[in-house]
């Protein structure tokens, strides 16, 4: 028994930060009915933004906090990748809102790649180690829970339940909203389309790199490629909790956690992947919106 709680425990950690990435997915699908497929590159970016930061801030001011390290490493990493997304909208996806839909979905592959090799170009090939930031673990009848796991938790319910009340609470949610259910009329109605649609953007982007600076903090090593296989998972986990819901990316981003953190424990480990397509595939068998999605209502 307490082996399996410690599964879901590890489980509940990876999937808080596939729930992080795939809430930026759900967003811009929400607001303009596009899979950017390039969000699991940006995440990627704020990963590797994260470790700059820490090797000029530990290269400069030796000694410096971790609590100081991690929240300047989370500022700056938010920023970069929120400039990236911004830019990648504002020239590769806006000249093309609307033209055939298959023309952004080409444009996102073409964009994922472009960053996919630019790091790669940039910092090499090989996989960049760092020392444990936070390595402290409390140990609670026999179960071991390590501080970075209780960090990343905490962060992806304090993100979900702000998100939420942006989008639910305030007048950039309402505008968001509008654009989601219908552009042109929210364009007549005053809406700043254009700005809501960024805004939306730099949104996910923020949160990409959350997700990036906590990936590099639980595995200490980041790499060109991460932004591929997490990115794809994190994307199965907002098609699974039901694209368009932010509570549905973050219960799908979970769920795909402890799928794998289960069949990882009790099962050959190269067969996760496999068992979470699969569950994927017989989801949405009899549930084709996902767990919490809504089907949609055709305008006439």
């Amino acid at each position: 028994m307490e082996y399996f709680v410690q599964q879901l425990i590890n489980g509940l950690t990876l999937g808080s930060i596939y729930g992080l990435v795939a809430i930026g997915y759900t967003m811009v699908y929400g607001i303009i009915g596009m899979i950017n497929f390039a969000h699991g590159d940006i995440f990627m970016l704020g990963g590797f933004a994260a470790l700059i930061v820490y090797l000029v801030l530990v290269s400069v001011f030796v000694g410096l906090p971790v609590a100081v390290l991690l929240l300047v490493m989370l500022v700056v990493a938010m920023l970069m990748t929120s400039l990236w997304n911004w830019t990648i909208e504002r020239i590769a996806y806006r000249p093309l809102r609307g033209s055939f839909r298959l023309a952004p979905l080409i444009t996102a592959i073409g964009m994922s790649i472009t960053l996919s090799n630019f790091i790669q170009v940039t910092q090499g090939p090989r996989n960049k180690p760092i020392p444990p930031l936070v390595s402290t673990v409390y140990t609670v009848g026999g179960l071991s829970i390590s501080l970075k796991q209780i960090i990343i938790i905490i962060i992806t319910a304090v993100l979900l339940t702000v998100f939420w009340y942006i989008v639910n609470h305030t007048a950039l949610g309402r505008a968001q909203r509008a654009t989601e259910q219908d552009r042109k009329m929210a364009a007549l109605l005053g809406v700043n389309v254009d700005r809501t649609i960024s805004i939306t953007f730099i949104m996910g982007a923020a949160l990409a790199a959350v997700a990036g600076t906590m990936y590099l903090m639980y595995y200490g090593v980041a790499s060109f490629n991460d932004g591929f296989t997490p990115g794809v998972k994190a994307f199965t986990a907002a098609v699974l909790g039901g694209i368009g819901s932010l509570p549905g990316a973050v219960l799908g981003g979970l769920l795909i956690g402890l799928i794998e953190s289960l069949w990882s424990a009790y099962f050959t480990i190269a067969y996760k992947d496999v068992a979470t397509f699969a569950i994927l595939a017989f989801v949405l068998i009899f549930k084709p919106t996902g767990i919490l999605g809504r089907p949609e209502v055709e305008k006439v």
